[in-house]
Formats: structure tokens, sequence, C-alpha cells
């Protein structure tokens, strides 16, 4: 038996099909990943991702910490519950995790990141700040948290949890509120609007029968997975990992390279591959053929070399399949490239990503 939410007897009697998550027992789907898919494109859905890791860094010192700790630059969120994304780097520059950082208050911010790292980051952020001092690390175990996506997921939410999360409707992108005993947030997952909400553990199963009355249907874990890989969103341990640096992993425009003298953990082999290039870029693919696009299948692209499918999957929005894939540095947009798929060299296309947004093709 694996870790459990407090919705877990929630999704048990909603029929959901539960899988092993990282150490977590979660929904896979309540019957169709297909169609729990396009609810969230054209209607609204609800993702229980209460196995997140959420902590809080507290203290006199924290901003000059996270300044150190993170590859983003803390020194932009200077406006209470604004949020930054940002990658936790080794000192090789390795992704160690990506998370979203709020900004509370200039003593308090509060983090999310992946729940199936959670050890690995709250020792490698406890050891720092015993180095950096006057940093408290608060783990936030008593919270739950509901991700809620789609056109129509905040009018929803507004019927299902009161008038006074219409509060929330003026919170720009990437953006938080509290709002009694919630914390709202203008973040997602999956190219749609909505919210993502952070409440008390025990408010859990109530808000989430509230949603449904309010006609938001839970979405599962897989459905999850192809609507982040259609909006072009990495997944830790896939599409990134120690490995990799965030400039193999497309994620370079989350590096805060400025100011200069800002010294962060892992800033060394980024300025380095700034400077000299990364060997390696992370692209997306389009199948040219019938066939579904995997990880780890091999990328074979002429005159530069090989590569490998990162995360690939079938997209139920474009009817056909899709992927992220990290290719020897060079291969230009446009280019056709071969998969191997079972042995077959099958044809696809190079295609910059993001594949899908707000219910769109991105694909031109």
């Amino acid at each position: 038996m694996g870790h459990r939410t407090p919705l877990y007897e929630t999704h048990v009697h909603a029929g959901a099909k539960m899988v092993d998550f990282g150490g977590w027992d979660m929904p896979l789907h309540y019957g169709s990943q297909i169609d729990e898919h396009h609810r969230v494109r054209q209607d609204a859905g609800m993702f229980d991702v209460s196995h997140m890791s959420v902590f809080e860094l507290q203290g006199e010192q924290v901003r000059d910490f996270l300044r150190l700790l993170l590859a983003n630059d803390i020194g932009k969120l200077r406006t209470p519950g604004k949020a930054l994304y940002s990658c936790l780097l080794n000192k090789d520059g390795g992704v160690i995790d990506d998370l979203i950082v709020y900004y509370l208050n200039e003593n308090w911010f509060r983090v999310v990141a992946n729940a199936g790292t959670r050890e690995k980051d709250l020792n490698w952020v406890h050891n720092t700040a015993q180095l950096f001092g006057g940093v408290q690390l608060v783990p936030r175990d008593d919270v739950a948290m509901i991700a809620v996506q789609g056109p129509n997921a905040k009018q929803k939410v507004y019927t299902a949890l009161g008038a006074p999360l219409r509060a929330a409707a003026v919170l720009p992108p990437f953006h938080a509120a509290t709002i009694g005993d919630y914390f709202v947030a203008t973040t997602g997952y999956t190219g749609e609007e909505g919210f993502e909400i952070i409440l008390p553990r025990g408010a859990a199963v109530s808000a989430w029968q509230a949603l449904i009355a309010a006609g938001v249907a839970p979405i599962g874990l897989g459905a999850r997975d192809t609507l982040r890989l259609e909006a072009g969103m990495n997944l830790y341990g896939l599409d990134m990992d120690e490995s990799t640096t965030p400039l193999e992993a497309g994620l370079s425009w989350t590096v805060g390279f400025e100011p200069k003298d800002r010294k962060f953990i892992g800033r060394q082999t980024l300025d380095q591959q700034r400077t000299l290039g990364a060997p390696r870029q992370l692209v997306g693919l389009v199948l040219e053929e019938k066939g579904v696009l995997r990880s780890h299948q091999q990328v074979v692209c002429d005159g530069f070399g090989r590569g490998e499918i990162t995360s690939g999957s079938f997209s139920p929005t474009l009817n056909r399949s899709i992927a992220l894939a990290r290719v020897p540095a060079g291969v230009p947009i446009g280019s056709q490239c071969q998969v191997d798929i079972r042995g077959k060299l099958v044809p696809a296309r190079v295609v910059k990503y993001p594949f899908v947004r707000q219910g769109k093709s991105c694909l031109s």
C-alpha cells in the first residue's frame, strides 16, 4: 500500500482505476482517459494533486537563500501572491526538480514541487539552508491540493466553493491569493485556464463533492499526462533529470542569467553552455504515419546523429501521435527525422511546441 491522499476513498467509491504513482495510490482514470482529456479541453475537470510536495521557507534571509538555491531569480517576485517557475539544480547544473515558488511576504515563501522527488528535494533544501543559515524549512503535510482546469473551470469553482472565490477572478496568470482557508493560484499543467487550490486536508472531500455537484468532472493522471504533453510542459524524470540541464530541457527561459553577479547553484555549467552552446536540445515531434510515439524510442536525425523521445503519446485533441524528444543541437524546426518504432523507421516532423493551447492546435 502506498501513500494516500485525503481523497483516496472518494476515488475508489467513484470507480477509479488506482495505480502506483511514485509511491502514491492515485487514480489513473475513472472509466475513459480519452473522455476525461476532452472534458478538460472543452468544459472543466479536476485533478487530485494532493500528493505533490508543499513546503514553506521562512526567515529574514529567505530571499537571499532562494536567489542562491534556484536557477530562476526570485528577485522578480515583489508582489505578494506572485509565482515563479524554476528548476532546482545540483552543482553540475543538472535538474534536481522543477517547482513553483510563491511570494507570500518578505520572510515567507511557499513552494510546490513534485511528489516523487519529495525526500530528495527536502534533504537538498534542508542541507543547503543549514549551510546558508537564517532559513527555516516547514513541510506542509496538513494541506491537500485540487487543480480545476478547462474553459469553464473558474465559473464552476465560483459556483461550487462560494462567492468569496470570485475574488480570485482578478488574479493575473501565475498569481495566488489566500481566500479564507483556500490558497487559490492561477497556475496549471494542462494549457487551459483554471485554478490550483491548496486547502486544509479535512476540507478536501467536501470541496471535491461540491465541485462534482457544480459539473466539474474528476480526471485521472492518465489524461493529465496527455494534456500536459499537448501543452508542451516537461515532466520530471522523463523530459529532465539530474543528467540534464535546463538548457537541454527547453527551459532556458526559466534561468535568470541577469544580473550577472547573482551566484546560484549550477550557474557555472549553465554559463558555459550558454557561451559554447548546449550539446542537446528538446524539440517537438509529430508522427507522419500511423503509430504511437513512446518514451525512449530512438530518433534518427540525418546529418546530426541520434536522439531519444523523452515523452510521447497519442494526442486526443490533434488525433495524431506527438512527442518531446532530446536531439543533437542544431536539428532545425521543420526538418524531417525518423523514429525507430519496433525496428521500423517511421518519418516524423520536427516542430516547435506547445502542440495545443487552450484547446486550439498550435501546429502550422
